[in-house]
């Protein structure tokens, strides 16, 4: 998968299987590792928020998308409106993201036991009792939660849209 990209999304993208030894590397390089997960499916200034206020919390920020099947499962069978390799690659865009990855499951917290960040971002919708705050903290990292930005959601894209164009 990673030779289908242009050179500026290769240079991010670490392949699932070997998120261990980036995190291992980043350790070793005396860095702090940040993770922030999430579909990021309609990229809007919500995510931006939450995503820079991520990268600031860190060294490094490794972001991770849920893959189109995961996003299927959770949300609904008709999203993601955006598929993987297109997320990946604007993600990838973000000068503020150092890299990014992708994973499979529903959740991240298999992710979050290969990579073991010291710091876990989520939107305080989440909360501090989120499913990955316990794996999380297992190996000593923190949670930090970010504010959502009122009104900017995925959802509420969506509903604008609907709404927009069934007046047409």
């Amino acid at each position: 998968m990673q030779g289908d990209f242009p050179e500026f999304t290769q240079r991010k993208l670490i392949l699932p299987q070997k998120l261990a030894s980036f995190s291992d590397e980043v350790r070793k390089q005396g860095k702090r590792l940040a993770t922030l997960n999430g579909s990021f499916d309609l990229l809007h200034a919500g995510h931006l928020h939450i995503i820079y206020e991520a990268s600031k919390q860190a060294d490094v920020l490794l972001v991770a998308l849920n893959s189109d099947d995961s996003i299927k499962r959770y949300k609904c069978q008709k999203r993601p409106i955006i598929g993987l390799r297109d997320r990946l690659q604007m993600m990838s865009a973000l000068s503020f993201v150092s890299n990014i990855t992708w994973f499979e499951e529903d959740d991240p917290r298999n992710l979050l036991e290969i990579v073991q960040p010291d710091v876990h971002v989520n939107g305080q919708d989440w909360g501090a009792n989120c499913v990955e705050a316990e794996v999380v903290k297992k190996y000593g990292g923190r949670l930090h939660l970010v504010s959502l930005v009122p009104g900017l959601s995925t959802s509420k894209v969506l509903d604008k849209i609907r709404e927009t164009y069934s007046q047409v």
